[in-house]
């Protein structure tokens, strides 16, 4: 495993374990404990996502195991939109979410969207992380001028923007805007949730058999290559496995290229610019 410093002055797994669309408890437990036993130290879950618990289930389970040591691991969570209204909001419900949890701190709390009052809410955090409730703080979703406009403002620059990342919305901007401001990005979606053939696509497929390795393994090498951590997900350890065997290659300049070359320049999984999306996500209560 390979590592980012961030701001803070710790080190981030740049591959981590994510748990979006894992609602079920007893799914995301096994899938948390099988990660972990896996090799992933980086687990990422939040507050919408409804499976804190089971993560933190996982997670004791893990440790009380002999399997790691919560020193050695790096768990992130995030505030959601519903708890963004004040600072007190956003700081009560990083105490819930470490209850649900289980754990007397998790290493890295987000602001989960640019949604509601996210500097009352971004306030909140920084008071957690005063207290050491958080060993650092961030943000999700924060497209470039959003981003920079809150780095301008606030006490503390994030840590990490968590946006979405893979070989067809690369946002190059983005990652210009964060290391501007020593931002660490992470890339959610690093399988672009399996959208545009990228399992089997060919420019992936073919720099792939160079290395004897799938086109998920290349788009995956391909972001942390360029500093990007990555947080594939999946409840199958066979595919676990594959995700974090990325480690023992290096893509060459040429590969980069060619990967650079699939950008369509804008995402088909989600538009932060629709009033309608805005809309939903000021009303979804958690």
């Amino acid at each position: 495993m390979e590592f980012v410093t961030l701001n803070t002055g710790a080190k981030m797994p740049l591959e981590g374990f994510g748990v979006f669309q894992v609602p079920d408890p007893a799914v995301c437990e096994q899938a948390v404990f099988d990660a972990i036993k896996t090799g992933y130290r980086l687990i990422d879950t939040a507050q919408a996502y409804m499976n804190e618990e089971a993560v933190g289930k996982a997670v004791n389970r893990a440790i009380a195991d002999g399997n790691v040591k919560r020193e050695e691991l790096f768990i992130t969570t995030k505030v959601w939109v519903s708890n963004m209204k004040t600072e007190d909001s956003a700081y009560e419900s990083v105490k819930t979410s470490l209850a649900k949890l289980g754990l007397d701190y998790v290493d890295l709390i987000l602001l989960h969207q640019p949604i509601g009052d996210y500097f009352a809410a971004y306030r909140g955090i920084t008071k957690a992380y005063k207290e050491g409730l958080v060993k650092a703080i961030g943000v999700s979703n924060f497209y470039p001028a959003i981003l920079a406009n809150l780095c301008e403002n606030v006490e503390i620059i994030p840590a990490v923007n968590q946006v979405e990342l893979h070989p067809f919305f690369q946002q190059e901007n983005a990652l210009a805007t964060m290391k501007e401001y020593g931002i660490a990005p992470q890339a959610w979606g690093p399988l672009a949730e399996g959208k545009h053939g990228i399992f089997s696509h060919p420019v992936l497929s073919e720099i792939g058999a160079k290395y004897e390795k799938t086109a998920a393994q290349i788009a995956l090498k391909w972001n942390t290559q360029r500093g990007v951590s990555i947080l594939p997900k999946s409840v199958h350890v066979e595919r676990m496995e594959q995700n974090i065997d990325i480690w023992d290659f290096t893509l060459t300049d040429e590969d980069m290229q060619k990967i650079a070359e699939l950008d369509l320049g804008h995402s088909e999984i989600v538009d932060h610019g629709s009033p309608e999306f805005v809309k939903g996500l000021n009303r979804w209560k958690v």
